[in-house]
C-alpha cells in the first residue's frame, strides 16, 4: 500500500482517470446523454420486445423441478451417495485413516482443486500437454467431489444450474456422435466434451459463497498471467515468422507472433480474452492495494501478450469484452472509452498499428483463405445441413476430401467459424440448441446482475459475461475449439457464470 501511494506514476493515472470520470458526468455532453440514455432505457424497459426477451421462457421456468432435471440429477450424484453411505458405514476407521481425512478435506475444497488444475493446464508446454490429462483429471475431480460430500452432504453436482439448453446442446453431441459417418474418428472428440462438461459442471457445484468462487478465479488468473509472462518473454527476444500465419506482403516489418506455452498464437488470444477480464473484477473486488496491484499487473501483462500476438480477432474480442464491462458498471463511461481508444490508437507501435488497418483487408491471404473456406464449408453442407457429418474435425476433414479441393489445390481442416462447425457437425438441432444455450447463458448473466445485491459478486458476473461476449465474437471468424485446451476454459467460463448466477440469486433471498 505505502509503495502504491507513493508512486507517483499509479497516483498520476489514478487521479487522471478520475478526473476523467469527474469531467465527463459533470459535463453538457454526459448529462444529455445521461438523460437521453435514461429516456431511451424507459422506452425499452416498457415494449413489448424488451418484455418478451427478459421474461423467463416455459422451458427454463420448468427445468429445475422437471423430470428430466430430477433424474439427471440423481445419477449424476450417484458417486456422492455412495460415498456418503459407505462413511456411514465405516465413520470409525474413515475418521481415522489420516489418508481418508486427507483426501476428504481436498475434496471438501472442490474450487480450490479445480482452479489448481486450470491453472496448471494454462502453463504446460505445448509439446508436454496430452488433451487426455483433461479428461483424467475432470473424472477425478469428480470423484474427489464425490468423496467431500461423504463430510459435506451439502455438497451436490448441480445440473438445474446449467440450464436446459446446455442440457439439450450435450443431447445433440452424444446424437452427433451416434451419427457420425467414423465411430473411430469421433470418439477422441467424445472425450473432449465430456472433459468440458465435467469441468463445467464442477465449476458451478464447487461454489457455495464468493470468496471460494474468488479464490478459484485467482489461482486461474495466476496460471494465465505465468503464460501471458512468457509469451511477453516470447516477444521480447523475438520468435520465428510463421509464413501460414501472416502474410508479410501486406504485414511488412512485423516481427512473429507469440504463442506463449500454446500451438498458435490465436489459441493464445482466444484464452486472453476469456479470461483476462476476470482481472477487472479482481482489481474492483480487491481490499488491499497489494490485491489491486496484483490485479493490474496481470491486466498489464496479459494486455501486452495479446498484443504481441498481433491476432486481429483477439483485438476485437477484447474491445467489446471490455465494452460490455464497462455497460454492466456504468454504461454512461461508454462514449468516454471509446473517444479514449480511439485517441489512443495512433499510439500504438507502428507495427500494431498497420496490423489493425488489415482487418477486413481481402489482400490479407488469412482474410481471403477464410472466404475460401467458407466457400468450401457451403458445397459440403448442402449434402449434410440436415443431419451433420457427425462429432470432431477429424471427420469433417476427411468429408471434405470428397469434394473438389479449394484454389491452392488444399481442404479446409476446420469451417474457421464455431457456430458453421457445430452445425456441420450436428445438424439443425445442434446448431439450435448451441446458440439458444449462448443466448440463454448471457441473458441469465444480465438477469443476475440486475438483481443480485452483493457488488463483489455483480463484478465478477459481469467480467465472467464480458470475456463470454469477447469469445462469442471471435467465433464468428475463427473455430474455437479446434484447440481442446481452449474448449476446456470456454465451458469453464461458462459455468463460472452459472455459479455467479447462483450466487446472485442467492444474495437476494
Amino acid at each position: 500500500m505505502t509503495i502504491v501511494e507513493s508512486s507517483f506514476i499509479c497516483r498520476f493515472f489514478l487521479s487522471l482517470w478520475a478526473a476523467l470520470v469527474g469531467a465527463w458526468e459533470d459535463s453538457r455532453v454526459g448529462k444529455a446523454l445521461g438523460a437521453l440514455g435514461k429516456s431511451f432505457a424507459r422506452q425499452v424497459k416498457g415494449s413489448a420486445v424488451c418484455r418478451f426477451l427478459w421474461r423467463e421462457g416455459t422451458l427454463p421456468k420448468s427445468w429445475g423441478t422437471s423430470l428430466t432435471c430430477r433424474a439427471l440429477t440423481f445419477i449424476l450424484n450417484i458417486p456422492c451417495a455412495i460415498c456418503r453411505w459407505i462413511y456411514g458405514l465405516c465413520k470409525g476407521v474413515w475418521d481415522g485413516s489420516l489418508a481418508f481425512r486427507a483426501i476428504t478435506g481436498l475434496g471438501g475444497m472442490p474450487y480450490l482443486c479445480l482452479g489448481g488444475f486450470v491453472a496448471l493446464m494454462l502453463m504446460v508446454p505445448h509439446g508436454n500437454w496430452d488433451n487426455r490429462w483433461a479428461l483424467m483429471a475432470a473424472i477425478a475431480l469428480v470423484a474427489l467431489f464425490a468423496l467431500g460430500s461423504a463430510v459435506k452432504p451439502q455438497n451436490r453436482l448441480e445440473m438445474v444450474e446449467l440450464g436446459p439448453w446446455f442440457t439439450l446442446f450435450m443431447a445433440f453431441v452424444c446424437y452427433a456422435f451416434l451419427a457420425s459417418l467414423s465411430w473411430s474418428m469421433s470418439i477422441r472428440f467424445m472425450g473432449f466434451y465430456l472433459a468440458a462438461f465435467l469441468l463445467c459442471l464442477l465449476a458451478v457445484s464447487a461454489v457455495k459463497r464468493y470468496e471460494q468462487v474468488e479464490l478459484m478465479v485467482a489461482l486461474v488468473v495466476a496460471g494465465l498471467t505465468v503464460a501471458a509472462l512468457y509469451g511477453c518473454y516470447q516477444g521480447v527476444i523475438g520468435v520465428e515468422v510463421v509464413a501460414n500465419q501472416q502474410d508479410m506482403s501486406v504485414n511488412a516489418g512485423m516481427p512473429g507472433r507469440v504463442y506463449a506455452f500454446f500451438d498458435n498464437p490465436n489459441n493464445f488470444a482466444e484464452l486472453l480474452v476469456m479470461l483476462t477480464p476476470l482481472n477487472y473484477a479482481l482489481f474492483l473486488n480487491a481490499k488491499t492495494w497489494r490485491g489491486k496491484v496484483g490485479a493490474l499487473f496481470s491486466f498489464g501483462v496479459c494486455a501486452i501478450a495479446l498484443g504481441f500476438t498481433y491476432s486481429r480477432s483477439g483485438w476485437l474480442g477484447i474491445a467489446l469484452a471490455t465494452v460490455v464491462f464497462i455497460a454492466f458498471c456504468n454504461w454512461k463511461l461508454i462514449p468516454l472509452l471509446l473517444v479514449l481508444g480511439a485517441c489512443c490508437i495512433p499510439l500504438l507501435p507502428e507495427t500494431i498499428y498497420n496490423r489493425i488497418l488489415t482487418i477486413g483487408n481481402t489482400k490479407d491471404s488469412s482474410t481471403s483463405y477464410r472466404f475460401a473456406i467458407y466457400g468450401a464449408s457451403g458445397v459440403l453442407m448442402k449434402d449434410y445441413w440436415y443431419r451433420g457429418v457427425g462429432l470432431g474435425s477429424d471427420i469433417l476433414t476427411k468429408t471434405f476430401r470428397g469434394y473438389p479441393p479449394m484454389f491452392d489445390g488444399n481442404f479446409p481442416i476446420h469451417t474457421h467459424n464455431n457456430y458453421l462447425q457445430v452445425w456441420a457437425e450436428m445438424g439443425p438441432g445442434g446448431i439450435i440448441t448451441f446458440i439458444c444455450m449462448l443466448l440463454s447463458q448471457v441473458k441469465a448473466g444480465i438477469k443476475g446482475y440486475v438483481s443480485c445485491t452483493d457488488r463483489r459478486v455483480k463484478n465478477l458476473l459481469a467480467a465472467g459475461v464480458a470475456g463470454f461476449c469477447g469469445i462469442l465474437l471471435i467465433s464468428v471468424a475463427e473455430y474455437t475449439w479446434f484447440y481442446a485446451r481452449n474448449m476446456f476454459i470456454y465451458f469453464f467460463l461458462f459455468g463460472l457464470i452459472a455459479a455467479c448466477v447462483k450466487l446472485a440469486r442467492n444474495s437476494t433471498t
